[in-house]
């Protein structure tokens, strides 16, 4: 009889160290499942947070400097053409020449037929290797008023050959509309980051930590969000 007794207990005993087991072991595989879950999340959020810059301009500073501005602007923007003459030069000296930042333009060209045009230009001048000087060009001659022909095909042809460049291959680029489908992806790329004016600034941080804000901000908000990221 004792031993009957202790047969069934050593089986009780046995059942419950496999029930313990298995739940343990599926507590486990839960937990595992859930982690995997939270970092598939993660890893979605910190993709779907990400912006593209590959359609953008070249970079002007080091393209391993560790902090990213982007500027969302139209080349017919009045605001972006203060922000260009009142705040950009100052930032550059401090910041981007000294290897601290560098600036990448995406397109949001909405404020007129010129302004598409404007922005396929500059990439035309970027075939070029002369981004940056045509880029200038278009916000020293802006007069502030959209499609008034500051900004039409004679005129940046003008600015073109200002900058000696071949003339040939720059009306070969505007006559085949080689760059519509960047600038597009451009603007398209604006609108997934809530850019929905001119000029916007999204300030990206070396471990991706992101500060957005819009308009022609002073220099001191640039300085004090790059030196909060440093």
């Amino acid at each position: 009889m004792s031993k009957r007794i202790i047969v069934s207990a050593a089986f009780v005993i046995i059942v419950i160290i496999v029930i313990v087991s298995f739940t343990s072991y599926q507590a486990n595989l839960l937990e595992m499942h859930d982690r995997d879950r939270y970092m598939e999340n993660i890893i979605a959020s910190q993709q779907s947070s990400l912006i593209n810059l590959e359609n953008g301009s070249p970079p002007l500073g080091s393209e391993s400097a560790p902090i990213t501005i982007v500027e969302f602007g139209d080349y017919q923007c009045e605001a972006c053409y203060a922000w260009f003459h009142n705040t950009r030069s100052t930032l550059i000296d401090n910041y981007i020449e000294t290897g601290k930042a560098k600036l990448v333009f995406v397109d949001l060209p909405f404020l007129g037929r010129d302004s598409p045009r404007a922005a396929q230009a500059s990439y035309c001048a970027e075939d070029q290797e002369k981004y940056w000087e045509y880029h200038t060009i278009l916000y020293t001659f802006q007069d502030g008023h959209p499609d008034s022909g500051w900004a039409d095909r004679d005129r940046l042809n003008s600015f073109a050959f200002s900058l000696d460049m071949n003339m040939d291959e720059f009306n070969e680029c505007m006559d085949s509309s080689k760059y519509v489908q960047r600038v597009k992806a451009n603007y398209n790329e604006a609108v997934k980051n809530d850019a929905n004016s001119t000029p916007t600034f999204i300030i990206i941080s070396q471990d991706g930590k992101k500060e957005k804000f819009a308009g022609a901000q002073p220099y001191s908000v640039f300085a004090a969000t790059i030196e909060s990221m440093l």
